[in-house]
């Protein structure tokens, strides 16, 4: 069977990597000419509007898929007319706008932060009083790890704001309080059987993840998947679906979901029995899903910007490393390592140590 998948970054690398085993072959549309999933498939290079690729694709791919939620959801569409498309335009469509996005979670029933509409710095100073500080302004739009992301301290802090996204279409959101900051991730059939992954709980810095870490028989768990098994079923959902959340004493806040594999879920290429990415590409085929049970204590460290010397990282015992050749750049996602251990104090040591040698590596 021929994955096709929109985007060749290290997520279609990953899928990829993980579908080989069950003889899968892939084919990646993406305009990068040397894109770091193009040596475990074939890579079709141009925009992802090209009409003529879009149908290559679509004519050698049996199923296709999507590894990032920027495709535009009319593409989709043009592909479905042909060959199956998971996850479904509706979570795409949902998940590309952060108001679209918030107004649906609450529609379900589910908790998010107070927020509100802010199309000019008009309506941004007139949102503040009942919004208040500290706040968050985003764009709608194509934010990520951070990007398009200004924090909001007090009134001054507006007309600058406003100025750093470009006036751009934004959403600003109340600030949550919150314990930690945890995820979920599952994957859902086409034949509606689902599996949940255990909770990770996560450490952001300047808005990009550094650490997560599964947490098995987390309290928040039976929590979690109520959520997201609501929102699957909202969406008729297929694939694998990670939901950020915030933990605010016994309560949880949604923040976001994104309709794709996450980068919270890497700790499962070696720490469960079934990866996120098998169990995504399971899903899009209706094949029965893998147990998602934990090997061990687990956790995954992003390299941001650069990458600790391989020497280093392979001395730990108990880690793996994961290099997505991509060059070095300020911000950017370069590799991760993941520990699996059965020790929980050879855990503790090991996260200490890839958080030392990733913070004196970090340029971002």
């Amino acid at each position: 069977m021929v994955i096709g998948i929109l985007g060749a970054g290290q997520l279609a690398r990953m899928l990829a990597l993980a579908g080989k085993p069950l003889g899968l072959k892939f084919i990646f549309l993406d305009p990068t000419p040397i894109a770091c999933a193009a040596d475990v498939g074939k890579h079709l290079i141009g925009d992802y509007t090209d009409k003529a690729l879009l149908t290559q694709l679509a004519d050698e791919a049996d199923v296709i898929t999507y590894e990032f939620e920027n495709v535009p959801v009319d593409i989709i569409d043009f592909l479905n007319q042909q060959t199956p498309v998971y996850p479904p335009a509706k979570a795409l469509l949902i998940g590309q706008d952060r108001i679209t996005e918030k107004t649906f979670l609450q529609g379900l029933g589910l908790a998010t932060a107070p927020f509100s509409d802010a199309s000019s710095l008009a309506e941004l100073q007139a949102s503040m009083p009942e919004i208040g500080y500290p706040a968050i302004l985003k764009t709608r739009r194509l934010g990520y790890d951070g990007k398009g992301q200004v924090v909001l301290r007090s009134a001054a802090d507006l007309a600058d704001a406003w100025e750093a996204i470009k006036n751009a279409p934004a959403v600003v959101e109340g600030f949550v309080p919150f314990d930690r900051e945890i995820s979920i991730i599952a994957s859902r059939s086409v034949s509606g059987e689902v599996a949940y992954y255990p909770v990770s709980e996560n450490n952001h810095e300047k808005g990009i993840l550094r650490l997560a870490q599964s947490t098995q028989d987390d309290p928040m768990q039976a929590q979690a998947e109520r959520y997201i098994h609501t929102i699957m079923t909202a969406l008729d959902y297929v694939g694998t679906i990670a939901l950020e959340l915030f933990v605010v004493g016994e309560t949880l806040i949604a923040n976001e979901f994104a309709p794709r594999v996450h980068n919270s879920g890497h700790w499962t290429i070696e720490g469960s029995e079934t990866s996120q990415f098998e169990n995504h590409l399971r899903a899009v085929m209706d094949m029965p899903l893998g147990s998602t049970d934990s090997l061990g204590y687990a956790a995954m460290q992003n390299f941001i910007g650069n990458v600790p010397a391989t020497e280093k990282l392979l001395s730990l015992s108990q880690v793996h490393l994961h290099l997505y050749d991509k060059a070095a750049r300020k911000g950017r996602k370069l590799a991760h390592a993941t520990i699996r251990t059965d020790s929980l104090e050879h855990y503790t040591d090991l996260i200490s140590s890839l958080t030392e040698l990733a913070k004196h590596s970090d340029d971002s």
